[in-house]
């Protein structure tokens, strides 16, 4: 595995959740959906991050998906590194929507740059060692707090966190217990996080 296609979410209803991302995001490809009531609660250890080119862009998919039925968590606002917000999806993934730019340079547009997989992770040394021995590639890493892997064209971008960092960064506590309810590759990461093989089309 040298790269991260698509992740697939665990929820309740496939076909509810489904008009809600196509509602909300427009997302197609890089997202999947199948049915699980695996018990969870609290915070699941990740976070998924929509990269835009403006803020208007991140006012209008945020828009778009509190009309769809999504849950505040952190009102979109000029950050230290742009500017973003952060939704809980009605399934209770959760969502930022980010853009570098604090101005924006045309009309507002859902044209999604980038998705970026974030996962809060117990230890950041540990987990990273995992992923390079499976193939990812370091694109930047900051000591012991984050680090991000390579990714091109429609790519999941993936990236490490500490988990505690990463709830507050989605605006929430950091307990939580149970499945992570999201499925990535064939196998299992140091913190619980399970990856699948690519099912080839019929």
């Amino acid at each position: 595995m040298t790269s991260i296609e698509s992740v697939t979410l665990e929820v309740p209803d496939p076909t509810v959740a489904g008009t809600f991302y196509t509602t909300a995001f427009g997302l197609d490809g890089q997202l999947g959906l199948r049915a699980s009531d695996a018990p969870t609660t609290g915070f699941r250890g990740f976070t998924l991050s929509l990269v835009v080119s403006q803020p208007a862009t991140v006012d209008g998919l945020i828009g778009a998906a509190l009309d769809a039925g999504a849950t505040p968590l952190k009102p979109a606002a000029k950050t230290l590194w742009g500017y973003g917000g952060v939704v809980c999806a009605p399934d209770g993934a959760i969502w930022k929507v980010a853009t570098s730019s604090k101005k924006n340079t045309g009309p507002a547009t859902r044209q999604i740059d980038q998705v970026v997989l974030l996962l809060g992770v117990a230890d950041i040394v540990e987990s990273k060692r995992f992923y390079v021995d499976r193939g990812l590639t370091v694109a930047r890493s900051f000591a012991r707090a984050y680090v991000e892997f390579a990714a091109t064209g429609t790519q999941v971008k993936l990236a490490l966190y500490k988990r505690r960092a990463l709830a507050k960064d989605a605006g929430v506590p950091a307990d939580g217990t149970g499945s992570h309810r999201i499925v990535i590759g064939p196998f299992t990461d140091p913190d619980g996080f399970a990856w699948e093989s690519a099912r080839v089309p019929a």
